[in-house]
C-alpha cells in the first residue's frame, strides 16, 4: 500500500511506521516543520526513520504543502492521521478547540483531494483518555482537555468521512511504552534504577492499560490494512495490554528488569493523593491474541537493553 502518515515523529507514530515498512508498505510522512528543528529523543526517531520512509518537511495537516502532496505522485492507498496537538496535554489550560482546529484543518478538502487521488480509506488514532472509550469508572468522562480534544477530532472525522463516503478506522491507543520514548512513568522507573536509585510511585491505585509499542504497533499495521479492505462504514480497534494497577505494574517491570540487570529496582509506593483522573480505564481487546507470533521475552529483552546501554536521557551512549 502507498500510505500517507501523519505524527511519525512522535513516540508511538515511530513504532507505527516501523512497522508499516516492515510490512512492505510505502510510507510517506508529512511534517509540521523541519527536520532540523526536532531535538533530543524525537531529532534521533525521525532520523532513524530517513532509511524507512519518505519524510517531508514543512507539510502541517491541511496546510497548501500537505494538499499538494496529496494530489501528486500515483495513487495513495490509506491516510492515515496519527499527528495531534498535545503540547501541554495534561494541563487543564490546553485549549481542546484550538487542538480541534488543528486536527482537523481543511479537513473537507484534504479528503476531497485524498479521494481524487484514490485514496481508499483513512485511518485516525485515538485515546482512551477520550471520553465514552475503553472501560472503566462510569461516567467514561474525558481525562483532561486533551482527551476532550481527540474524542472531538473523532467525531468531525467521523461526520465528514461520511460525508465523503470513504471507510474510517478508529484506532485507540492504550499507554505505550518501550524504547525511545520520552521522558514518561517506565522511562523514569528504568533510568532511576539504573542510577541505583529507588523509584516513586505517586498513584499506585489507579488502574492502566499499558503495552509494548512493538505489540501495539503490529496491531495496528494489521489494523491498516482492514480499513484499506472495506468498501464503506467504520471499524475500530481497541488492543489492550498489562490491564492492573501502577504498583503491580511496577513491580512487573521491576521483575523483568531484574533478571536482566543487577539493578535493585527498589520501589517507594507512596499514599496517593490525586484523584483528578478516573481510578480505572482501559481498553478492550487483548492484543497479544491479535498477534499470536508477538515474542514478549524479546520485547522486554529490547526494552531493557535500550536502557542499560543509554545514558540517563534515554539516548544510546
Amino acid at each position: 500500500m502507498r500510505i500517507l502518515f501523519t505524527g511519525a515523529s512522535s513516540f508511538s507514530g515511530f513504532g507505527f511506521v516501523q512497522a508499516l515498512t516492515a510490512g512492505g508498505h510505502e510510507v510517506i510522512c508529512p511534517l509540521r516543520g523541519s527536520l532540523e528543528a526536532y531535538t533530543g529523543i524525537r531529532s534521533q526517531r525521525a532520523k532513524l526513520l530517513r532509511d524507512r520512509a519518505r519524510l517531508v518537511p514543512h507539510a502541517p495537516f491541511g496546510g497548501e504543502a500537505f494538499l499538494k502532496l496529496l494530489r501528486q505522485g500515483r495513487p495513495w492507498d490509506l491516510l492515515c492521521h496519527h499527528a495531534a496537538e498535545v503540547g501541554n496535554y495534561k494541563s487543564l489550560d490546553f485549549d481542546p478547540f484550538q487542538a480541534l482546529q488543528n486536527n482537523t484543518q481543511n479537513l473537507r478538502t484534504v479528503l476531497d483531494a485524498f479521494k481524487q487521488s484514490g485514496g481508499k480509506a483513512v485511518v485516525l488514532t485515538g485515546t482512551i483518555f477520550e471520553p465514552d472509550e475503553g472501560t472503566g469508572d462510569e461516567p467514561l468522562r474525558a481525562f483532561s482537555p486533551y482527551g476532550l480534544s481527540k474524542g472531538l477530532t473523532w467525531q468531525t472525522f467521523r461526520f465528514y468521512c461520511g460525508q465523503a463516503n470513504l471507510p474510517l478506522g478508529k484506532f485507540v491507543m492504550p499507554n505505550p511504552f518501550g524504547p525511545w520514548e520520552e521522558p514518561r512513568f517506565t522511562s523514569y522507573l528504568l533510568n532511576t534504577w539504573k542510577e541505583q536509585r529507588p523509584a516513586q510511585v505517586k498513584t499506585p491505585d489507579c488502574v492502566r492499560d499499558n503495552i509494548h509499542l512493538d505489540l501495539l504497533a503490529a496491531v495496528y499495521a494489521q489494523f491498516a490494512g482492514q480499513v484499506a479492505g472495506l468498501t464503506g462504514g467504520c471499524i475500530r480497534s481497541n488492543p489492550s495490554g498489562y490491564v492492573e494497577s501502577l504498583q503491580a505494574f511496577t513491580m512487573r517491570v521491576a521483575h523483568e528488569v531484574r533478571t536482566r540487570t543487577a539493578w535493585p529496582c527498589e520501589v517507594e509506593l507512596l499514599a496517593q493523593t490525586d484523584f483528578s483522573e478516573p481510578m480505572r480505564r482501559s481498553n478492550l481487546d487483548p492484543a497479544a491474541t491479535l498477534v499470536p507470533n508477538w515474542d514478549e521475552k524479546r520485547a522486554w529483552d529490547t526494552f531493557v537493553e535500550f536502557y542499560n546501554r543509554s545514558d540517563n536521557d534515554g539516548h544510546p551512549s
